[in-house]
């Protein structure tokens, strides 16, 4: 499966991540944001973002 992962600011210019499956249907998506961007990806990696 080629899913799309996206990393972006919010409205309160915090870094979230989304998971798109290739028939565009969102599938994961980060429950919080982070000031960091170094840390919003780590935590994408857990439900299998690599990079």
């Amino acid at each position: 499966m080629n899913h799309t992962w996206e990393f972006y600011k919010d409205t309160n210019e915090k870094w979230r991540w989304r998971r798109t499956a290739s028939n565009g249907e969102i599938v994961g998506a980060s429950t919080q944001g982070y000031v960091n961007k170094s840390d919003c990806i780590d935590n994408a990696s857990l439900p299998g973002y690599q990079g």
